[in-house]
Formats: C-alpha cells, structure tokens, sequence
C-alpha cells in the first residue's frame, strides 16, 4: 500500500482480487489483516515500546495511517492489547501444568467463575473429546502443584480431572509466523 494511503480504503492497488480467483484459500476467511498489518504487528511484537511515530517512520507510511491501522486491528480484535508478556516463572511458579476436567451436566458457566477465582489458572478453554474444559495452571512447586490442583478440583461441579505436568516449553506460544501467513494471503 502506498505510504498515507487510507487503510479503509476498497479499492487500494494492489488488493483487487483477479476476477473469478478467490480471495483467500478454500476454507480461510483472512480478511483481518494485509502486508502493511503484518509488518505492523511484527515490528510492535519486535520493540513493543516503540511509538506511533517511529512506527510509521520505519515503515514509510503516514503516522495518520499507522494509527487507522492500530485502531482498527483493536476494533477487530486482532490486537488484543499492549500489555507486559510476564514469565510466571521469572515471578516463582516454575511449575506448568495442564488439568483436563469433566464437569457436571449444566455446572459450566459455575465452574468457570470458581476456575476465574484461582489466581494460578492461566486459561481455561472449552474443549470437544475425552473432557469438557483445559486448564493451563502454575504452581511454586511440585508440592504447590497439589494445592494448586486441590483448589481446582474443589468445586461440585467438576467429576473428574487428568493433569499433565509440563517439562519443556520448546515452542513458547507465538504468533509471529502465522501472523506473516496471514498477511501474505
């Protein structure tokens, strides 16, 4: 895109889809995010601290367009915030773990509030298969583990658990590469 080009602008060279070919691959609905984002979000997620400025000083586009672009990567939810990312074990819990729970029939939206009150559950996602929600949880130790596990399970409404104790994080979470995928489509 042309440097002060609108960012919400249809018609911009170079976006026109050839007729007949489909805009993204069979089964994607990428229509989140183009080159400029992708370069946008790499650089933030490179040097978080960076300003808008800069920002479009090092990306050759008008701060005006940067500051579009931010806006509406937010209001799309495609940048979830700018927050600090915090290692809980650089905070002392070392100690990874992944709980599977089953729950009782109609106990969902309890469980997640009595989940949401533990300050070691990191997620909780709904799940399809063996059980019915994966929780990612920390501990200070092995031994802090048990507690931690105990303050979980310690609700009605959760049947029966399986945890599994992380022992290396080779692939820390990221979103970079798909990020570059999803920019190039």
């Amino acid at each position: 895109m042309p440097p002060g080009h609108s960012p919400s602008s249809p018609e911009s060279p170079g976006s026109a889809t050839p007729q007949g070919a489909p805009a993204t691959p069979a089964g994607s609905t990428n229509d989140a995010i183009d080159t400029l984002d992708g370069r946008l979000i790499r650089l933030l997620a490179e040097e978080p601290r960076i300003g808008v400025l800069e920002c479009s000083r090092r990306l050759q586009v008008a701060r005006g367009t940067v500051q579009a672009r931010l806006d509406r990567l937010q209001a799309k939810g495609v940048i979830g915030g700018f927050g600090p990312e915090v290692d809980p074990a650089a905070i002392g819990y070392p100690v990874t773990a992944f709980a599977t729970l089953e729950i009782s029939q109609g106990q969902g939206s309890d469980v997640r509030a009595h989940l949401a009150s533990v300050p070691e559950v990191l997620e909780l996602h709904t799940i399809t298969g063996i059980g019915d929600m994966l929780v990612r949880i920390v501990a200070r130790s092995n031994a802090d583990l048990q507690r931690v596990i105990d303050r979980v399970l310690g609700f009605d409404g959760i049947v029966r658990s399986s945890t599994a104790i992380v022992l290396e994080n080779p692939v820390p979470y990221r979103i970079l590469p798909l990020i570059d995928q999803a920019a190039a489509e």
